[in-house]
């Protein structure tokens, strides 16, 4: 027997290989699909079964295109109801696997339809759990995502409390939790960086898990919630009731275009221009109202968070070489109508003549002296509201980059900003969309907090709830 976890650090996702006797599992495959594939074909394997945890929210799972290139059968737990064909399994219902067992387990509560898969060795001796968004490693899964109008958050927490109690925490300490997320995920508040523990260790450490009462659980587990991406009901859809292959997926978006095509392009079809170069690269140049979101930050995340629309078209500004990731990153979370990206990069634009933009970008200690000689008009901190309260400088007003969509209205064009983040990739992204909406005076702050707290700027950590934030 074989476990392997396949861990992708930029969504925090944790995907599993379960091998045994010759015959392979796959638990919550990314969009990609041929690694596994590849994976399996080299050991002279075959995939049998693909499982699935739930309608996953934060991304598009590999499931409908697995199952349509291997012939492996999806299977799902009981009341997940799909467009595609798929298996809905029984609760407590057994899967071989070889000389291994793998049974599902219904723990409705992160949603309706979520299952903890059970595996066990060919001795009947349980193994590992793998979870899902049902419980993580410092947490359990949020409870707001599957809210009807006659179901509420609470009605869900409770399910959760239910599910972990009955189900799950009944098994041996020394069984291994491997669940769908670490920190990083939106899809929980309270992750470990750690990606598996044993069930044992989560019993003592994990806040939810040592809550006395299914009340004092329910309280837990629901402050404090943040809204949810907007794209994640759109990436639920997609989970539900199928999507594009990823291969006319990459077709259509790794297109190599000359600088007049790519302008003809973007005029046509009214194309965001997404430019994934480092921050401190795009500042100094690049194509007027293209948005900046860099490929080696929380690329996708941050890309679902701010493009309210999943069928966008996109044209893709990249570092040489880098297109093809970027198109992947995109449709891991929904993001399939990339048209293709400037050939020979942001350097053809400017070697063709083409218009260019640039952002002021100025030090910690530049806008130290510049808040002394008062001029700076605002300062606007673009972290989260958290980050925000915990310590900021005291001429900051927190404008955090999550709900710049809502408040834009806020601002006004005529006037000038200075804006950070914690290390200034959040604050360039803020630059860039502010720029594109039409404010002229922008300044970025090279290093963020982590510079302005070295600085000679005066600070608080007074807890004061920005008006901007909605």
């Amino acid at each position: 027997m074989k476990i392997e976890q396949i861990y992708t650090g930029c969504l925090a996702q944790g995907a599993y290989y379960i091998e045994s006797k010759g015959e392979v599992a796959i638990i919550d495959p990314l969009r990609e699909v041929q690694p596994y594939i590849d994976k399996a074909e080299s050991n002279g394997h075959a995939i049998k079964y693909i499982f699935e945890t739930h309608f996953h929210a934060d991304f598009v799972s590999g499931h409908v295109d697995l199952a349509k290139k291997t012939g492996a059968k999806i299977v799902y737990g009981p009341s997940a109801i799909t467009q595609f064909e798929s298996y809905e399994a029984k609760d407590d219902e057994l899967f071989k696997l070889g000389e291994v067992s793998i049974k599902a387990l219904h723990t409705p509560g992160h949603t309706l339809e979520s299952t903890t898969y059970l595996l066990t060795d060919a001795n009947g001796k349980d193994i590992a759990i793998f979870s899902g968004d049902t419980l993580f490693i410092g947490d359990v899964g949020r409870p707001d995502l599957a809210q009807k109008s006659d179901i509420t958050t609470e009605d869900l927490a409770g399910k959760l409390y239910d599910s972990l109690h009955n189900k799950i925490m009944p098994l041996a300490d020394d069984v291994i939790v491997y669940p769908a997320h670490g920190a990083g995920s939106a899809c929980g508040k309270n992750m470990s960086k750690e990606t598996f523990d044993t069930l044992g260790n989560q019993k003592l450490t994990n806040y939810a898990l040592r809550a006395k009462t299914r009340e004092e659980f329910i309280q837990k587990v629901t402050d404090g919630i943040l809204p949810p991406p907007q794209y994640f009901a759109q990436n639920v859809a997609m989970n539900k009731n199928g999507y594009d292959s990823i291969d006319d997926v990459m077709k259509r978006g790794v297109v190599p275009l000359e600088v007049a095509d790519f302008e003809d392009v973007a005029n046509m079809e009214r194309a965001l221009i997404l430019d994934t170069r480092n921050q401190q690269v795009f500042n100094k140049g690049f194509i007027p109202n293209a948005i900046f979101i860099g490929i080696d930050g929380d690329f996708a995340p941050w890309v679902g968070a701010l493009v309210p629309d999943l069928k966008q078209p996109i044209l893709i500004v990249a570092e040489e070489g880098r297109a093809e990731e970027v198109v992947t990153r995109l449709a891991r979370v929904g993001y399939d109508n990339a048209l293709g990206y400037l050939k020979g990069g942001f350097e053809a634009w400017k070697a063709a003549g083409k218009e260019i933009d640039t952002i002021t970008s100025i030090s910690a200690d530049e806008l130290a002296l510049s808040l002394k000689n008062g001029e700076v008009e605002n300062l606007l901190d673009a972290r989260r509201s958290g980050e925000y309260e915990a310590e900021h400088a005291e001429a900051a007003i927190n404008f955090p980059l999550d709900y710049i969509n809502q408040n834009m209205a806020e601002l006004d064009a005529d006037k000038a900003y200075h804006i950070h983040c914690a290390g200034g990739y959040r604050s360039m992204i803020t630059a860039s969309i502010l720029k594109s909406r039409g404010f002229e005076h922008i300044t970025e702050v090279i290093g963020g907090y982590k510079a302005i707290k070295e600085a000679d700027i005066p600070k608080t950590n007074y807890v004061c709830p920005s008006t901007l934030e909605k």
